[in-house]
């Protein structure tokens, strides 16, 4: 794949997020359970979560209802069942949970989760991820 190709498919996926309303979550920062080394077991680190989900071209409020919207609560809420299943190893698997629980609602056409582990290193380190709708690669754990 030449390098004039992967930017015109960067150009392809930003026009195509362009087209919808989007939800989001900058900068939750939360205890969490996770790490693979050992002196990471056990204990606690500061991570911090920056959600942002597309929703589909259909929805909207026409009654000022929250219920007729997905809802940023919903990304903060799909953190912290994650959360709640215990320790996880990787920061990898906790933002496939994530997207994974926010893909279940219908209305949401893509999601894209970055977490930062802010304690590790002389600066923040991490992963971010975008998972469309029907990829294959979200499922619930």
């Amino acid at each position: 794949m030449t390098e004039v190709s992967i930017l015109a498919g960067r150009l392809q996926q930003r026009a195509a997020e362009d087209q919808y309303d989007r939800i989001f979550i900058r900068d939750l920062i939360l205890d969490c359970h996770i790490g693979v080394y050992e002196e990471e077991k056990g204990v606690t680190q500061k991570v911090g979560f920056s959600i942002e989900a597309a929703v589909s071209p259909e929805i909207s409020s026409r009654h000022d209802q929250i219920a007729e919207v997905p809802s940023y609560d919903n990304l903060v809420e799909a953190v912290h069942a994650t959360l709640a299943e215990g320790h996880i190893n990787l920061v990898e698997t906790m933002a496939e949970h994530i997207c994974a629980q926010i893909l279940e609602d219908n209305r949401i056409v893509w999601v894209r989760v970055r977490i930062d582990k802010l304690e590790r290193g002389p600066a923040a380190v991490g992963v971010e991820i975008v998972r469309p709708r029907g990829s294959g690669r979200h499922r619930v754990f």
